[in-house]
């Protein structure tokens, strides 16, 4: 129900929220369009959402922002939620959601299952926790003709790309620290942001822009360096279509599955325990040789054909120019490779919607060519059409086009989608702030390279002379894919880790994950009691050699 105005903030005044709330029927909060006061913000409304599913009472606060029509004739406005906590913790947690965004995910602060904040989500702990849909509908009805490439028509507005890419999010902070102030008399004490993926990415990307408006940033599987990871779905696409002419078939499950279990086999004990886990991830790199997934003659089975190792090989490879330039990133080896997961993104998904077709080639094509390219270029969404977009991508021609700008769009993809120092990294103002960014990445992540994001890190390292981990520290996850999943341990919570760090000055030595129930990939053999320490770049968790091997007491954080 919307909040009317005028009359109803003065009754707010005179019989305070509790009455308020009665009086309305739904409202749960004394917040108003009128005693909000912001320019270009509306609350459209309020209602009570009672205890139940392991969440608390709340308020859940509905608002937008900044409605305009775009240059492409289409309506936008950034949509956005606030739940606030009967019970709250003096905590505010702005969730940034991955994806393309588009759509205003519950605000409860983490998935569902809660695989990053240890089985609890932020709003069940008693956060304030905002949610929004970066400036843009992905199901704008003025978009349905558009079939698959609708969700990423947002990008030919300009202003929607910002959005996007970093404004709303600078919107809409502030609005919800106001808003908070306003329904618990008070501002929150700490201000945190955190999200995976695309979310990771707001994240970095707030905490060059935006330092000061959060105390701490929880990044998971972060897209930073989105726009040249993108590259990387064409390159993957043309690479995995010379094993075979149906990408679906190129990499079948049971050839991942031999790939996985021929890194495991190489890398396992690595760690000092046979454990079915890619523990020693700088070690693996040198011990698996991809000579011995080849066939030999006359040999059938349990080998792939030269062909396919040929494809997988390009793929990890990373993106290269006609120059032999890197366009994004290389990829580390780990035996989470060959998952479902790894599968549904990189090779053939279980979208029948999609013919199966790969996420990459789905959303991937459409964000390519209609997001990170300027000029926009506008592509077919059929599934077929998609991947024929893909498969004509020009690594020379097309590639420079995510750095282009034009009269129109002012901003490059690079410019509005990554963190301004993405490439020199320096987090200066978020160090003199005493800010603190805790990031997470899965090593088999098949849709951002932990080598990028170890990149990213390493040059930090060096500009802030070897002390990048008194403000940053990057986690690890063995088997994980991308943002959960995988022949993994992948829950853990790092949000109580950052916390710590944040308030009490608890930097995290390491991260005790165990096996998450969402994750079906978890080999049945697993002790389900079984735990490992996350370990903070460059260390790993390697087995003592005494006590039970399956518990995380007996691994320490062994440097490589």
């Amino acid at each position: 129900m919307r909040i009317g105005l005028g009359s109803t903030a003065a009754l707010a005044v005179l019989l305070g929220s509790t009455a308020l709330a009665r009086a309305e029927g739904e409202a749960c909060s004394p917040v108003t369009t009128a005693s909000l006061a912001v320019s270009g913000v509306e609350i459209t409304g309020s209602k009570t959402q009672e205890a139940a599913n392991g969440l608390p009472k709340h308020c859940i606060l509905t608002g937008i922002a900044n409605q305009r029509t775009g240059a492409d004739g289409k309506s936008y406005a950034i949509r956005f939620e606030l739940r606030l906590p009967a019970e709250w913790n003096g905590r505010f947690l702005h969730q940034v959601n991955g994806g393309n965004d588009g759509v205003v995910v519950p605000a409860l602060g983490d998935k569902p299952d809660g695989f990053a904040s240890g089985g609890t989500v932020p709003l069940a702990r008693g956060f304030a926790v905002l949610s929004s849909d970066s400036g843009h509908s992905g199901s704008d009805p003025a978009n349905k003709s558009l079939g698959l490439t609708a969700g990423a028509a947002f990008g030919l507005d300009p202003q929607a790309r910002r959005d996007y890419g970093y404004a709303a999010d600078m919107t809409l902070s502030p609005v919800a620290k106001t808003i908070i102030a306003l329904h618990y008399g008070r501002k929150p004490d700490r201000s945190y942001m955190a999200g995976c993926s695309n979310g990771g990415r707001h994240a970095m990307v707030a905490a060059s822009r935006m330092p000061e408006n959060y105390d701490g940033f929880l990044v998971g599987d972060p897209g930073f360096d989105l726009p040249r990871a993108a590259i990387q779905h064409a390159w993957d696409v043309q690479a995995f279509l010379k094993a075979d002419p149906d990408v679906r078939k190129s990499i079948t499950k049971e050839d991942a599955q031999l790939i996985a279990s021929r890194i495991t086999e190489a890398c396992d004990a690595l760690d000092g325990v046979k454990d079915g886990l890619t523990a020693n991830l700088a070690a693996c790199q040198k011990a698996f040789d991809f000579k011995k997934l080849v066939c030999v003659p006359g040999q059938t089975n349990a080998c792939l054909p030269e062909a396919k190792v040929d494809a997988l090989k390009t793929s990890l490879a990373g993106p290269k120019n006609s120059k032999g330039e890197p366009l994004y990133s290389d990829w580390p080896l780990d035996g989470g490779i060959g998952t479902g997961n790894w599968r549904a993104w990189k090779v053939e998904s279980p979208v029948v919607p999609w013919n199966n077709y790969p996420i990459i080639a789905t959303m991937g094509a459409a964000s390519l060519n209609y997001i990170f390219s300027t000029p926009p270029v506008a592509v077919e969404g059929s599934n077929d059409k998609l991947v024929d977009a893909l498969k004509a991508y020009d690594f020379d021609k097309d590639a420079p086009k995510i750095f282009a700008k034009d009269g129109a769009f002012t901003e490059s993809a690079m410019d509005f989608m990554t963190p301004p120092d993405v490439d020199d990294p320096r987090l200066a103002t978020l160090q003199k702030a005493g800010g603190k960014m805790l990031i997470y990445h899965g090593q088999a992540d098949p849709v951002f390279s932990l080598n990028d994001t170890i990149r990213w890190y390493d040059r930090l390292n060096r500009n802030l002379q070897g002390h990048a981990d008194g403000v940053v520290r990057l986690f690890t996850i063995p088997g994980g894919t991308h943002c959960g999943g995988g022949v993994a341990l992948d829950k853990f919570d790092a949000l109580t880790a950052l916390t710590d760090w944040v308030e009490k000055g608890k930097a995290p030595e390491r991260i005790v994950a165990s096996a998450n129930p969402a994750n079906k990939e978890v080999p049945a053999s697993w002790s389900p009691s079984r735990t490992r320490p996350l370990c903070p770049y460059p260390s790993y968790a390697a087995y003592s050699g005494q006590g039970n091997s399956e518990d995380a007491a007996n691994f320490v954080c062994k440097m490589p």
